[in-house]
């Protein structure tokens, strides 16, 4: 079993690194396999609703929402995690989701998702709020923990995390929670507990 973990933060070693390399260690005790992506501080175009994916089975601009849907193939499951900008998560890791959910959510369905936020002070849970809808309208268990799923610590000073105890031990139970979901699931299909076929009605408010 395998958890992608994807960072959206534009500092690769930052707070928001510190918060996912404790919930490795949390899976890596249970001997669930993980990957980190970094998504990069290249600039990247918003979805322009062009349905080319459709089409083509890929989002038409061939970046890092390319790489992590052909890796979302291979994993059981995810951690969507971003700092905190302006009470709202990094656009970057919005446009990320936005893009790889729209040209690849099949290789996402029914796997679970936890989201991690870092933040100075305010503005984690209305950030947990939004990519949390990612996995809610895509029909992916979601994996909470024991308080919000949030670190605190200052932009660049990722010690600062270190000290927020329970913030760490918040990612840690992420890392256990995820681990026990992922092995029922893989407890299910072994006894052939088939995963849903959903049906989907789209209409227009009123038709």
């Amino acid at each position: 079993m395998k958890v992608l973990l994807v960072n959206g933060s534009s500092r690769i070693n930052g707070c928001t690194n510190e918060a996912l390399i404790e919930i490795i260690r949390s899976l890596n005790e249970e001997e669930i396999e993980t990957e980190t992506l970094f998504i990069g501080n290249s600039p990247l175009p918003d979805c322009t609703g062009c349905q080319r994916c459709r089409e083509l089975g890929r989002c038409v601009f061939n970046d890092i929402v390319n790489e992590l849907v052909e890796k979302a193939k291979s994993c059981d499951g995810f951690i969507f995690a971003s700092p905190v900008y302006y009470a709202h998560p990094t656009a970057r890791i919005l446009t990320v989701m936005d893009r790889a959910f729209y040209s690849g959510s099949r290789h996402f369905a029914f796997k679970p998702a936890a989201a991690v936020l870092s933040a100075r002070r305010a503005g984690t849970t209305a950030s947990f709020d939004v990519v949390n809808k990612y996995f809610s309208i895509t029909s992916m268990p979601i994996v909470s923990s024991t308080y919000w799923n949030h670190v605190h610590g200052r932009q660049g000073c990722p010690e600062d995390v270190s000290q927020d105890k329970e913030g760490l031990n918040t990612m840690y139970n992420i890392g256990k929670n995820m681990a026990w979901l992922l092995k029922c699931i893989a407890l299910g299909k072994e006894n052939g507990v088939p995963v849903p076929k959903n049906e989907k009605i789209i209409t227009n408010f009123n038709r």
